[in-house]
């Protein structure tokens, strides 16, 4: 994001002499320009001017040669000597380019550099070294570690230079005790990212006079209007645009002003000012062409690319790129071209448009750049289409400054004066010779018109403003207004501001420019329109949330991404569950390509990650969507963009998409029950997994039941014995619970009798019955409570038995419960007893000992069907 320097801000809008960096950024606030960070450096001193008086190079065994050096770093902080008058301090110095008679930066003992780096005197090389003289990247000012810091070469003017002295404070003279305002711009305000927006916007918070810096360089530009149809004009280079592949029917380039400058002396020194500036900007000073052309797309907001003039072709063509082209850019990578690609091209040899100059609008290749040899150098000033800049720099990964702003809207009208401040400043420092000459190939549109009606401004925002408020914020922006006098206006939007395009962003730029804060607050009303509140599928999936969190289990939630890693330790084949799962395209881990057909295999990565930091008591729930892909499926459409599919495109989405149903699951770990001084240790098994969905079938009225799978039938993830499928009254299968299969605990690292559940909820919601309960009238007669105890074989389930002996008893059995279980010898082999609690009402007379009994041996009859006898 970009980096706000006062002192760059002050130079196009008046700004308060003790302005601070907090009010700065809330004065830029105020109108959508949000603070992220005020830097500050954690740079401390003592850092001084220090003046090298001897170099004496020393060869070391290890093949380096250091300096020892005595460094003048004036009468306050030098060296005494016995009769206590100043000398110059020894410092080590291994940098290259270290020599006598330099002024340098020098950091002194108890000064703290970046990275909380303390400098203190040490012995090395056979020498007590007190200081140091410090490189840009050692001072965080620069990437540069090539040397050390000689200030002759830092941009000072000779006036500058001779007046520094040893001792001088170099905290302030390199701007290191200044801290910058960082700020967030939303992609649609793309102006923002230069001086020049940043300064418009200050002027519309504060009401401070802006300067604008473009309306003093179109002044000076070259008039070639006239000139340009004379058949004997020659322009600096021959441009033409070539778009035979126009991404949305937009040519890629709209604008292409080019100028040249001869006779520059690239050796020329950038100045401390400008290096200062793009340092505290975050960028790197290079050489001084490359430093002008950044200044100003910091300054004016217009992206510039230097040429070297004498080693390009004309014509110059922007065109798209063709298939299997290459090229390698500034920073030496190889990038394989695609036919979206918009190209800058040059033409040797005759051969048109054969050489790639660069990306338009990213980056330029290594073929024509300025060098230290280049003397005359041609200024590329151009207005590029933004999506055609955006992919191209998302598909070759490489954004730069530049892309960043043509991606978001460049102003078609600056290409000139940005040329013209280049060629200023190149003239200015470089000696250079402008050309008067130059190419404008200018095909924009003018913004169209937006019939405004200030009205909107009260329905929309809520501000009740008077119409010459509106115009007056509307012409402030930079937008020309006629009309008004029946609250109609004709805007034109300024050309910076391609974001400008209805009404409705004319009555933003109002609220924004007259304050949010001054919108006042009103609650709206809410009428009730037919259906309201939850609907029944959120009611009941509260519900079932609500219900697992009051029985002591956490929700959390899991990314839904699954693996072969995940396939296995489910002891599940990969090759079979890859066919009928969602593969993604772009998937965020490499090992984990799939979306889950279950939950649990996301939660089970929860427990694993809980189990690892110590937590063995664990007990958590996931509600979450679970994608089941359909082999069979047909193809989803490729949909047009830009315009509402038809009904019939929709319909065939979503047939090929696969079934997303909503699934609830959980895993219990650990112990049930801690050990208390009432109470004993009690470890999870599958009981606490049955209990959590009894619960919720409970709440839902959903009747769900459990089966057992036979023999040989029973999901290889889950234990054969101790496990049993979910299924509705109709007998349709929701889920499965029980305990994991040792296997699977295993390679989960879970502890054994790890116990689970997962169910179908989409399945479970659409079975139940939405229809009013009727209430069965209390009776008042007296209950009647016996306990039935059975021997039953080993194979009968309790269920089974429970079953038959509620639909023998009729209407007159009030509640069953069981409440034994119990094996042994005496019983025979392979049986067991099964124990209930019944209680018999009758809703219309007393039940005598004869009714009882009738009734007792109606259920002993009925179970004696299924091999159960009533034990004494």
């Amino acid at each position: 994001m970009p980096m706000v320097d006062i002192d760059w801000l002050s130079d196009h809008v008046e700004l308060k002499k003790d302005l601070s960096y907090e009010q700065l950024a809330a004065d830029l606030v105020r109108v959508g320009l949000e603070e992220e960070m005020i830097h500050r450096s954690s740079v401390t001193g003592p850092i001084v001017v220090g003046y090298v008086v001897d170099a004496t190079p020393e060869p070391q065994k290890n093949g380096k040669t250091i300096n020892w050096c005595h460094v003048d770093v004036g009468d306050a902080f030098n060296d005494k000597d016995e009769q206590g008058n100043p000398v110059p301090r020894g410092i080590v110095c291994g940098a290259p380019n270290m020599a006598a008679g330099e002024k340098v930066v020098v950091t002194l003992p108890g000064a703290v550099l970046p990275g909380d780096f303390r400098i203190e005197p040490r012995k090395t090389y056979g020498h007590v070294s007190d200081g140091m003289c410090a490189s840009e990247r050692e001072l965080g000012i620069g990437d540069s570690h090539d040397g050390i810091i000689l200030l002759r070469e830092h941009g000072f003017t000779a006036e500058e230079y001779e007046a520094l002295k040893p001792g001088d404070d170099a905290i302030s003279l390199l701007h290191l005790n200044n801290p910058i305002l960082e700020i967030n711009i939303t992609p649609d305000r793309g102006y923002a990212f230069s001086y020049r927006g940043i300064a418009r916007e200050y002027h519309n918070s504060t009401g401070a006079v802006f300067t604008d810096p473009v309306k003093r360089l179109n002044s000076l530009i070259p008039d070639i209007a006239a000139a340009e149809v004379e058949p004997s004009y020659a322009p600096d280079v021959d441009v033409e645009i070539e778009d035979d592949n126009p991404i949305h029917g937009v040519i890629g380039c709209d604008r292409y002003y080019a100028r040249a400058i001869h006779h520059v002396d690239t050796a020329s020194r950038t100045p401390n000012t400008m290096r200062r500036r793009l340092i505290r900007a975050g960028m790197r000073p290079i050489s001084l062409p490359v430093d002008v052309t950044n200044y100003v797309m910091m300054d004016l907001g217009q992206p510039l690319h230097a040429y070297d003039l004498d080693a390009i072709e004309g014509p110059i063509v922007v065109r798209r790129a063709r298939e299997g082209e290459e090229l390698v850019t500034l920073d030496g990578k190889s990038h394989t071209l695609s036919v979206e690609d918009l190209l800058i091209t040059d033409s040797p040899n005759g051969e048109r448009a054969s050489r790639i100059l660069g990306i338009a609008g990213v980056m330029g290749g290594q073929y024509g750049e300025v060098t230290d040899e280049t003397t005359n150098i041609l200024i590329e000033a151009a207005h590029f289409d933004p999506i055609s800049i955006a992919r191209s720099a998302r598909r070759h990964k490489i954004p730069s400054e530049a892309s960043r702003r043509f991606e978001r809207g460049v102003d078609t009208r600056l290409q000139p004066a940005a040329a013209q401040e280049a060629v200023e400043l190149l003239s200015k420092y470089g000696s250079g010779s402008a050309s008067h000459s130059p190419k404008d190939l200018n095909n924009t549109v003018k913004p169209k018109d937006i019939l405004f009606k200030a009205s909107e401004v009260k329905r929309l925002a809520g501000l009740d403003c008077e119409l010459n408020r509106i115009s007056e914020v509307l012409i402030d922006i930079g937008c020309r207004v006629g009309g008004g006098g029946n609250g109609e206006f004709t805007v034109a939007p300024p050309t910076w501001r391609p974001d400008l395009t209805e009404p409705c962003d004319l009555v933003e730029e109002v609220a924004r420019l007259i304050g949010y804060d001054n919108i006042p607050v009103v609650v709206p009303s809410a009428p009730v329109l037919g259906n309201s509140g939850l609907t029944p599928f959120q009611l009941r999936h509260r519900w079932v949330a609500n219900t697992l969190a009051e029985s002591g289990l956490v929700e959390t939630l899991s990314y839904p991404f699954v693996g072969d890693e995940d396939f296995k330790a489910f002891a599940l084949e990969p090759e079979t569950v890859h066919g009928n799962s969602v593969q993604l395209e772009n998937p965020l881990a490499g090992d984990r390509p799939y979306l889950r057909r279950s939950l649990l295999m996301t939660l089970a990565l929860t427990v694993q990650r809980n189990i690892r930091r110590g937590l063995q008591n664990v007990g958590i729930y996931e509600l979450g969507r679970v994608f089941l892909w359909d082999p069979q499926a047909p193809a989803i459409p490729a949909l047009p963009g830009g315009v509402r599919p038809s009904d019939e495109q929709l319909a065939a989405l979503d047939a090929g998409l696969p079934e997303q149903p909503e699934h609830v699951a959980a895993i219990f770990t650990g112990n049930a029950e801690d050990a208390g001084w009432l109470s004993q240790k009690r470890p999870v098994d599958w009981t606490d997994a049955v209990e959590a969905v009894e619960r919720v079938s409970k709440r839902l009225g959903a009747r769900l039941s459990l089966q057992q799978p036979a023999s040989g039938e029973s999901d290889p993830s889950w234990h054969p014995g101790r496990s049993a499928r979910v299924l509705l009254p109709d007998g349709s299968v929701v889920g499965t619970v029980g305990e994991f299969h040792p296997e699977v605990n295993a390679a989960l690292g879970l502890p054994a009798h790890s116990a689970a559940f997962e169910l179908n909820l989409t399945a479970i919601f659409s079975a139940l019955d939405d229809s009013p309960v009727q209430a069965k009238a209390i009776s008042t007669f007296p209950p009647v409570h016996q306990d039935l105890a059975f021997t039953v074989p080993e194979a009968l389930s309790a269920q089974e038995l429970q079953d038959t002996i509620v639909k023998a008893a009729g209407d007159d059995l009030e509640s069953i419960e069981l409440f034994d279980v119990f094996t042994g010898d005496q019983l025979g082999k392979d049986k067991k007893s099964l124990a209930y609690a019944v209680t018999f009402r009758s809703p219309v007379k007393t039940l005598g000992a004869e009714d009882s009994e009738a009734l007792r041996s109606v259920i002993v009859e009925a179970a004696e069907q299924l091999g159960a006898q009533l034990r004494a």
